[in-house]
């Protein structure tokens, strides 16, 4: 059977950088989408502006970090909504900047997998009731390459010198629940795929906006345009990692 029903796509972390560059791409496809903000007026900003867009949006305040939010944002889509169509894992964090792995503080560590894995794990669990309400549903984590340890054990590889243990392990961890979600839910049709978006412009890790973007950092939409292939993606395809220019190594 079909389910002709609007796509409600969720995406975490979506009131700015790649998260709201999504939210722009798939909302200009006809999802309605709801922007998942830890900050209630930052998500209502980026929601005002996607609408001026054309874009039919909504603001979710939800900190992936707060159990208890994550159940009242999941609440209000049932009641809203009644079911979910995409889950955009987008909210991520890096707050290790390549110290070494004998001098890195534990704390910082936590940090990171706080938000990059036990978030994600957390938010995909309870919004899998509502995901399995439709026919057509999808999971997209966004990781990155860093986080591939293929990449990380070829010597040929750019990242074979690179050191960020925190963020490095939280996005691999990333990484094995999008495999492990995708054979659990294979039978179900919800499809389970890992996005990396490369280098981008962005805020992300601290970086200062107002400056000038390094060599080699791509812009924004190219950040995200492999996440909004995948989030888009009809083919059926599960259990993948890629980026722009295609499939990556676990």
């Amino acid at each position: 059977m079909t389910d002709q029903r609007p796509f409600i796509t969720l995406i975490t972390g979506a009131d700015k950088g790649l998260g709201f560059e999504t939210a722009k791409g798939v909302g200009a496809a006809g999802h309605h989408v709801l922007v998942g903000a830890r900050n209630a007026q930052k998500g209502a900003a980026a929601v005002a502006t996607l609408r001026t867009l054309g874009i039919t949006a909504d603001a979710v305040q939800l900190d992936v970090t707060d159990h208890e939010q994550i159940v009242a944002a999941a609440d209000r889509i049932r009641s809203q909504f009644g079911y979910l169509s995409v889950l955009v894992n987008n909210a991520g964090i890096a707050v290790d900047h390549h110290q070494p792995a004998s001098q890195l503080a534990l704390d910082l560590a936590r940090q990171d997998m706080a938000v990059n894995y036990f978030g994600l794990v957390d938010v995909t669990q309870v919004m899998l009731p509502l995901l399995k309400a439709t026919h057509r549903a999808k999971i997209v984590n966004v990781t990155s390459n860093m986080g591939s340890l293929g990449l990380a054990t070829d010597p040929t590889s750019q990242f074979f010198h690179v050191n960020s243990l925190g963020y490095q392990a939280s996005k691999a961890a990333a990484n094995f629940a999008t495999i492990a979600f995708a054979k659990e839910l294979a039978s179900t049709g919800i499809t389970v795929n890992s996005v990396n978006p490369g280098w981008t412009a962005t805020g992300f890790g601290g970086r200062d906006v107002t400056q000038a973007a390094p060599a080699g950092m791509q812009d924004v939409a190219t950040g995200a345009a492999q996440i909004i292939k995948m989030t888009l993606d009809d083919s059926g395809a599960t259990g993948t990692f890629t980026e722009n220019a295609g499939p990556l190594p676990w």
